[in-house]
């Protein structure tokens, strides 16, 4: 008990204490200036426009220096080679390059059979393309070559442009397979060389920027979606069916559909072979997962899957005795290289494109992370051109489309690699299976390779956890995610993908167009000025409003910007200004008729007077005019000066005449706005016109307006578009908000405000 209560003023003091240091230390500061509009600011800062870069003038220098930095910017290889620490990382890169290899070897037969193609040519793509990004690639850590989105894509191509149909043979029962294999190899190697040179042309006109209109829930519902179709486009395989060729819109519910009709066909020896092959993997990737800590390099599941299936089809002879699909030949040694069918490059340009741009965003992605990790840049224009590199060359060698692959990448990066030079032992562990060992795998049943891409899905089919992090996170992106998503599933992929930029690029617009508007007030003992609705302390500049948008103003949302400001005033402006012009229209008319009577009445005494001296014409008469001339010149003399009195009174009280309060309408009860113009990063014709219009109507109810905050581009613009004039100076713009309310409050439009107020501020 004494023990509790000895230590309890001990922990009350430490919590206090503790307490103390995580608050924010109190530290007043007191700055003297003088109060800055533009004007002053430029003249105090010495302004001026920074000179022009003339960038484009270094790309027609020609020097020694010059053309070597060309070479290794374009050879990077060349650059990093050289400084290769050899004792440091080629035991690291050799044991990765094998890792690899024995993973993109059944990775490369399963995707093959994916883009619709015999498995040998998933071999080919994964030698060529993987060499030649050795050479000019800039990421250390990336595994190139065969990828289950990527091969989908091409997939998705030629089995729409060559499908089974068109090669049905005379008793249009059976499909003629090599003419039809022939034809799709020729799809996928023109598509691979179109995808290399629009990859090549962007990164050669630094077009690299492009992937940032991907974002990354985009990106994660685009791969989810693609994953999806991998999925249904293996239930095939899965259970031996043989299903029609389907592509564009709703292709994928179509054939889900048909794999529901026709599974009581189903070959029940292929889809044991399949579960076993499942079951078989997850097995040996979660023994993976609880040896982790003791293997030096990770058990090759796949690999031992392949060869396990390979010999018991070949001992049990599956595809005689249970009607197993196999692989089937495969051909020995190296294909030589052939042209690309010029003829098909207008039926494949579209999708090839979104090929092109689909794969560099799933590389850099992963390169830029990678690079992050282990503190090295990667150039996103270089990468675009090693991939273009990649896929051109490898198309003209009868291959298709390539990307890098994640589960390649992270045991790349996981089994010590430091370079690319384990992305070149791994194509050439390849080549040795494609000139030697190829032809021992003709017997692997194709529903294996089917349950290696089913298996290896499972990553990309955790992103659906992506739709309640994003539901907490942010629900713009989760719209993102979800539309893509819809949009791919439905209208395939290329489609799919531009429904889905499409869709972002207008959401970002819409954003826009709907901002957050707020009236700001200030927080009390500082020049800080935050949102009354938001800070409950802050609190309005009595006579001054203080308007700010979160985003910029520009034809999209500068009529909305307009419309905010007046109602946020809380003051009907355009009606006020109706009703003032009405009045004044009706002052004006009839002071018109006023100025038509005068002269009319004066015309009218002036005969009266001539008629009496007219008729009156004898000398007594004469002579009494003559007393009462006097009179009468002095009565008209007296009207006289009273009109003129009263003129120069109705012209002294002439401005007055228009003001709100002469007139009788209710006046606002500020005296000066200020637009808080920090959110703006460029403006643009329509903002002009928008910015002048407000001038002139609040000035219209005697509201002087003032902007401040303006950064440096957004005020040459202003320059540029001739907005500051003899009405709007620059002694209008302040450096700061809290300038424009000290000047406003000094200077009030024909108001009066506290003096206490002012030195307060």
């Amino acid at each position: 008990m004494g023990l509790s209560e000895a230590s309890g003023p001990r922990d009350t003091q430490a919590l206090l204490s503790a307490t103390q240091a995580m608050e924010l230390p109190r530290r007043d500061y007191h700055v003297e200036r003088l109060l800055l509009n533009q004007e002053q600011l430029e003249e105090l800062g010495h302004w001026g426009s920074a000179p022009p870069t003339h960038q484009w003038r270094s790309w027609f220098q020609c020097s020694g220096a010059r053309a070597r930095a060309l070479l290794f910017q374009y050879l990077p290889i060349l650059a990093w080679l050289p400084r290769y620490r050899v004792r440091d990382w080629l035991l690291g890169d050799l044991l990765s390059g094998l890792s690899v290899a024995i993973m993109q070897l059944p990775q490369g037969l399963a995707y093959a059979l994916l883009a619709g193609l015999p498995p040998v040519f998933g071999l080919y793509s994964s030698f060529y393309p993987v060499f030649i990004y050795f050479l000019f690639g800039t990421s250390r850590h990336i595994s190139v070559g065969t990828f289950a989105i990527m091969s989908v894509m091409v997939g998705s191509v030629t089995e729409s442009l060559a499908p089974d149909d068109a090669f049905l043979q005379d008793s249009n029962t059976t499909v003629n397979e090599a003419a039809r294999d022939a034809a799709r190899v020729q799809l996928a190697s023109t598509l691979s060389v179109l995808v290399g040179l629009f990859q090549v042309g962007l990164g050669l006109v630094h077009f690299g920027f492009v992937v940032t209109y991907l974002s990354e829930p985009l990106v994660r519902g685009y791969t989810t979606a693609a994953s999806v179709q991998v999925f249904i486009s293996q239930l095939k395989y899965v259970f031996g069916l043989q299903l029609s060729s389907r592509s564009g819109p709703l292709s994928l519910i179509y054939t889900v559909l048909e794999v529901c009709w026709k599974l009581p066909q189903s070959v029940v020896g292929t889809v044991i072979t399949a579960v076993v092959a499942g079951v078989v993997l997850v097995a040996l990737k979660l023994l993976n997962d609880k040896l982790r800590r003791y293997l030096p390099i990770p058990l090759p599941g796949e690999l031992l899957t392949l060869i396990g299936a390979t010999g018991i089809s070949y001992g049990v002879d599956l595809k005689q005795r249970f009607g197993v699909d196999v692989v089937g030949i495969i051909p020995t040694g190296l294909v030589p290289p052939v042209a690309p069918s010029l003829e098909l490059f207008a039926k494949l340009v579209g999708n090839a494109f979104a090929i092109a741009v689909v794969g560099f965003a799933i590389a850099i992605s992963l390169g830029k992370i990678f690079a992050l990790r282990h503190g090295y840049r990667v150039d996103s224009n270089q990468e675009l051109v090693a991939l273009g590199l990649s896929n051109l060359i490898g198309g003209i060698f009868q291959c298709f489309p390539i990307s890098c692959s994640m589960s390649r990448s992270l045991v790349q990066e996981t089994t010590g690699g430091n370079t690319q030079v384990a992305g070149a032992v791994s194509s050439l562990f390849i080549l040795i299976i494609i000139v030697k060992l190829g032809e021992l795998f003709q017997d692997l049943p194709k529903a294996v390779l089917a349950a290696v891409i089913i298996v290896n899905l499972k990553g990309m089919m955790m992103q659906f956890k992506d739709i309640c992090s994003l539901w907490k996170a942010n629900r713009v992106d989760m719209l993102i995610w979800l539309v893509t998503f819809v949009a791919t599933i439905l209208l395939n992929l290329d489609i799919g993908l531009a429904v889905a930029v499409v869709f972002s690029l207008l959401l970002v617009v819409f954003r826009t167009q709907l901002p957050h508007y707020s009236v700001l007030g200030q927080v009390p003992d500082t020049d800080v000025y935050r949102d009354v609705a938001e800070y409950s302390e802050a609190r309005e500049v009595p006579g001054v409003k203080i308007f700010r948008s979160s985003v910029t103003v520009y034809f999209a949302n500068a009529e909305l910007y307009s419309d905010t400001l007046k109602q946020r005033c809380g003051v009907d402006v355009d009606r006020l200004i109706s009703r003032k012009k009405k009045l004044l229209r009706k002052q004006e008319l009839k002071l018109k008729r006023l100025q038509k009577k005068q002269p009319q009445k004066q015309a009218a005494s002036s005969k009266d007077n001539s008629f009496s001296v007219n008729v009156n014409a004898g000398l007594g008469d004469t002579e009494i005019n003559n007393v009462e001339d006097p009179k009468v010149m002095q009565e008209r003399a007296e009207d006289e000066l009273d009109t003129t009195e009263a003129s120069s009174q109705e012209d002294a009280k002439a401005p007055d005449v228009s003001t709100l309060k002469a007139l009788g309408l209710p006046q606002p009860d500020f005296h000066s706005l200020i637009l808080d113009l920090s959110a703006l990063s460029f403006v643009d014709t329509v903002c002009l016109k928008s910015l002048k219009n407000i001038f002139r109507d609040f000035r219209e109810i005697e509201v002087e307006v003032y902007m401040a905050a303006c950064h440096a581009p957004v005020i040459t613009q202003l320059e540029v578009g001739n907005f500051f004039d003899t009405s709007v100076t620059k002694q209008h713009l302040f450096a700061t908000v809290h300038d424009a309310v000290v000047f406003a409050l000094q200077h009030p439009r024909s108001r009066s405000v506290d003096p206490a107020l002012v030195t307060k501020l």
